[in-house]
């Protein structure tokens, strides 16, 4: 609900925003555009009443050809309604190429993911919890959901629900999901779906920000100005008709200029999704790490509650709609903390640069207060759950952290998003060259903004944006007044009243703003990354501490500041092009203009031509660059799916993982291994408790065969009150009998087995907690176990490989 509130507020407003950047003096949304065709229509009637008393005086002419006439007013409305046509052909477009954009990137990831992981787990240090915990839920209901730890403690089960509706709603059908079919379905929806579209959102969310009322360029607003002076108003009926009819054709043009603006901001939309799943970074990265499952699932959800935060920022500046957004923004923060916790560390990081551009300084303060006393709560929790002797020196910390890349190649991984080859060279330029165009942009918007002249001109002209447009005194969308009729009388002096707040809304800098913020967020983000990959020592130890000084879930926050910063460039560039090359045409066709009215107050045909020419030039430019951006995007975007060694070696290792036949029969998974679990299960039955050595893949015949494990996860750590692992551990270990049965016999009311299956796999020698597992694969321990009646071999396997036996545990039961 909240992704679509989200996507459905970006694109309202962005339609609301193209329609005012074509609208001239109706309006810069629609809503105003209807508000003054109404208020004129009704002003028209009361004026038509008293001219026909005073017909004699003012004479037919000015009855019929000027505002207040009937022609006039027809044709006046028929005017303001073809402006006002356009959106809703607009109203389509960003439907049609989020969806298009959506439905291409689900497309990639579909056919990315390894086939062989349908039937088969993955066989890796995270995946066996992820599917034991979803099968909890099927065994236990969603009250599980709150405690799905083998010893009752919380984990993030926001992915596992889902995965556990998945599974509900196949059997209302009745289709028969397993638990790694839904575990697939449900990350593949999150990867390319909800990744994607929120990025989209996010993207979208700085493209109108960016564009809002200013199309791509429009160097002909100062002759639009000048042809529409008091002056001409003065000029004769045969005359201002004429003038009507010219700059109405031209206008046509402007109107056209602005409709390459929007193409353009949807056609960038359109790729924005495929390009967000098209770097390893994320989503591909974590189903190999581990898999990191929740924390993926936390990112995928981020965009969504980024653009969520920054729209309740502008509502905090507007002052309006602030409850609106604050509510979405808790119900996404919530949703993205049931997912992963620590998702929050990337939000903050992300976010710093934007409270403090964009927030008032009470709020900036009241943020940071927020932070600190979260840091706070994260280091007691840390201090609290993780016993260490080397808190107090953070340069031992991740002490067996090896860096994986140098200086050059961690920030050429930032710069192109984690693409290969040609893709990633023309990522990192066009990164580059854009973010430069945008501070010139920006820059000379401030600028002008800045000036006398744009001063001088906000308060002689009436301004066409609304109170959140923002607009360039160079560059400003001022369409010629001839457009529409304006206003009744009596509601000039509102306008006027709210003219000096828009001007000073105006003068907020929001381009800048967004281009030093998403930069700045940039380079934390690289700064994290390279510490993690690169940089060695107690510093580094403690910026990337949140994330575990994990290289795969840092890289996961790369496409959210990368492709916003990405796609605000080319945007820029674009801009650049276009205003440079509409220039050329500009200049000399000023230089006539003038000299043409040096004589005369009063626009002439020919000095409209001129208008109309250089409009048409204008045009022309656009169109060319609209052309080049989608040619240089869809380049980007389709050598990425070519060239993409970095993927292609991340499915590679998940088929390799998931693949049964191992050279080392002490893998996780063999084929050996997957017949003796099933021969375990059929022998035991799904009531009894099964003991083993969870490091040697006997935890997967949990969600493989039903098997009730006492050990479905790897991570049964000793250092946390969790009953029964510490006491079976401890028991097992001390070689007592009498200890041993006392403590496993009462764990059911089944009878207890206990499984050899071989040594550790070498899989996961880096585990940290394997040690604790040593005593379940001691020889000598178990024969002494034997030799002494607490346990009866039952089942021998030495067919599969050597030592391997299932026994059972002389409870009398």
């Amino acid at each position: 609900m909240v992704a679509a509130l989200a996507t459905m507020e970006s694109m309202t407003s962005e339609q609301i925003t193209n329609t005012g950047s074509v609208s001239g003096d109706c309006g810069s949304a629609q809503a105003r555009a209807r508000t003054h065709v109404q208020a004129y229509v009704q002003t028209q009637a009361r004026q038509n009443g008293s001219a026909k008393d005073g017909s004699a005086t003012n004479g037919p002419a000015r009855n019929d050809s000027a505002k207040g006439g009937p022609s006039g007013q027809k044709h006046g409305l028929q005017r303001c309604h073809a402006m006002l046509r356009p959106a809703s052909r607009h109203a389509l477009l960003p439907w049609l190429t989020s969806i298009i954009g959506v439905a291409s990137a689900l497309c990639l990831v579909i056919a990315w993911f390894p086939s062989t992981v349908w039937n088969t787990p993955i066989v890796s240090s995270d995946a066996p919890a992820h599917y034991y915990f979803i099968h909890r839920l099927l065994d236990e209901g969603l009250g599980a959901a709150l405690h799905l730890w083998p010893h009752d403690s919380f984990y993030p089960p926001l992915f596992h629900i889902c995965a556990y509706l998945v599974i509900k709603i196949a059997a209302l059908f009745g289709v028969q999901c397993s638990i790694y079919a839904a575990f697939n379905i449900t990350w593949i929806i999150a990867s390319g779906v909800i990744f994607p579209a929120g990025m989209l959102v996010l993207c979208r969310y700085f493209l109108q920000r960016w564009n809002r009322g200013n199309p791509i360029s429009n160097p002909i607003s100062r002759i639009s100005q000048a042809s529409s002076t008091p002056e001409s108003s003065s000029v004769s009926e045969s005359s201002n008709i004429s003038n009507q009819q010219v700059p109405s054709a031209g206008n046509r043009q402007y109107d056209a200029a602005s409709d390459a603006t929007f193409v353009l901001r949807n056609l960038i939309g359109l790729f924005v999704p495929v390009l967000a799943v098209s770097s390893v970074c994320h989503p591909y990265g974590l189903l190999n790490a581990g898999p990191l499952i929740a924390f993926g699932f936390a990112t995928s959800l981020l965009p969504f509650l980024i653009a969520a935060t920054l729209r309740l920022f502008d509502a905090i500046a507007a002052r309006e709609h602030i409850a609106k957004w604050l509510a979405i923004t808790a119900v996404a923060g919530v949703v993205c903390l049931v997912a992963h916790p620590r998702i929050a560390f990337t939000y903050a990081l992300i976010l710093v640069p934007f409270i403090v551009l964009r927030l008032p300084w009470k709020l900036i303060l009241g943020a940071f207060i927020a932070m600190c006393v979260g840091a706070v709560a994260f280091v007691a929790l840390m201090l609290t759950s993780f016993k260490s002797d080397r808190w107090a020196n953070p340069d031992s910390w991740f002490h067996s952290h090896q860096p994986s890349k140098n200086l050059w190649e961690s920030i050429s991984f930032c710069l192109t998003d984690g693409l290969d080859g040609f893709p990633a060279i023309l990522f990192a330029l066009l990164l580059i060259a854009g973010t430069a165009a945008a501070f010139v942009c920006a820059s000379r918007r401030a600028a002008a903004r800045a000036s006398d002249s744009f001063s001088s001109a906000a308060s002689t002209v009436v301004p066409v944006a609304s109170a959140d447009v923002d607009v360039d005194a160079s560059t400003s969308d001022i369409a010629v007044s001839v457009s529409c009729p304006p206003p009744a009388s009596h509601s000039n002096a509102t306008d006027a009243a709210s003219a000096s707040s828009e001007s000073s809304r105006l003068r907020r800098n929001d381009r800048l703003r967004d281009v030093i913020a998403l930069t700045a967020a940039f380079l934390l983000v690289a700064l994290v990354y390279v510490c993690t990959v690169t940089l060695v020592g107690a510093l580094p130890n403690i910026i990337s501490a949140p994330w575990y000084r994990d290289e795969n879930r840092i890289m996961t926050m790369l496409p959210l500041v990368a492709l916003p910063l990405l796609v605000i460039g080319i945007n820029a560039l674009a801009e650049c092009v276009s205003a440079c090359a509409a220039s050329a045409s500009f200049a000399p066709s000023a230089s006539s203009f003038s000299t043409k009215n040096s004589a005369s107050s009063v626009p002439s045909l020919s000095s409209a031509s001129t208008v109309s020419s250089v409009k048409n030039a204008s045009f022309a430019s656009n169109w060319i660059v609209l052309i080049a951006v989608f040619l240089v995007i869809a380049i980007l975007a389709v050598s990425a799916q070519i060239v993409c060694p970095s993927r292609s070696a991340a499915r590679d290792t998940i088929i390799a993982h998931s693949s049964l036949n191992q050279s080392d029969p002490n893998e996780q998974l063999t084929e050996q291994k997957i017949a003796v679990l099933r021969k375990v299960t059929e022998r035991t039955g799904t009531q009894a408790t099964i003991i083993s050595d969870p490091l040697n893949g006997s935890m997967y015949a949990e969600t493989l065969f039903n098997a009730n494990m006492l050990y479905p996860i790897i991570n049964a750590r000793t250092d946390v009150s969790s009953a029964p692992f510490g006491k079976v551990e401890t028991a097992f270990a001390s070689g007592d009998a009498q200890q041993v049965l006392g403590t496993v016999c009462p764990l059911t009311d089944a009878p207890e087995y206990f499984l050899t299956m071989g040594d550790q796999a070498q899989s996961l020698q880096s585990f940290p907690y394997r040690a604790q597992y040593d005593s379940f694969h001691n020889e000598e321990l178990i024969d002494a176990y034997v030799d002494g009646g607490t346990l009866v071999k039952v089942a021998d396997y030495s067919q599969y490989g050597q030592g391997w036996a299932l026994y059972r545990f002389g409870c009398t039961d």
